[in-house]
């Protein structure tokens, strides 16, 4: 079986505002074949500095519900010391979504770059203010 490439995205929530508008584009993305989701692992920072760190199946069942459609494996593959990188980074009486992902949709050209004998030597996201800078630039 191919697999494509995994990633991890850490969003965060200035003020603990976590409305769930991202859900259903992520289900969207599961169910279209894009990503299949990994893990996914919510820490809070505390407006004191104190951190906790909640895996999607010990949320309050009101709070997970927004994830209930979106397929996935999810499981605590985040180490301890990966989550706490990610407070650190983090503003006091702040949250974040800490997701892991394969991107399913690269699947089949990664596994015939390996047959082929070929390996992967840069990927890089460019950043999206980036790219709109270098349209207007170009326009």
């Amino acid at each position: 079986m191919d697999v494509g490439p995994v990633e991890y995205v850490v969003i965060a929530f200035p003020g603990n505002r976590f409305r769930g508008e991202i859900a259903p584009e992520l289900r969207n993305l599961v169910a279209g074949g894009t990503v299949r989701i990994l893990d996914l692992t919510f820490v809070k920072k505390e407006a004191d500095g104190s951190v906790t760190y909640v895996e999607l199946d010990a949320l309050d069942p009101s709070e997970a519900s927004v994830f209930d459609d979106i397929d996935g494996e999810i499981g605590g593959l985040f180490s301890q010391e990966d989550l706490a990188l990610i407070a650190e980074e983090l503003a006091p009486d702040s949250s974040a979504a800490v997701l892991l992902w394969e991107d399913t949709w690269a699947a089949g050209i990664t596994g015939a770059i390996r047959r082929a004998g070929g390996e992967l030597l840069a990927h890089e996201r460019i950043p999206a203010e980036a790219v709109e800078r270098a349209y207007e630039d170009a326009a």
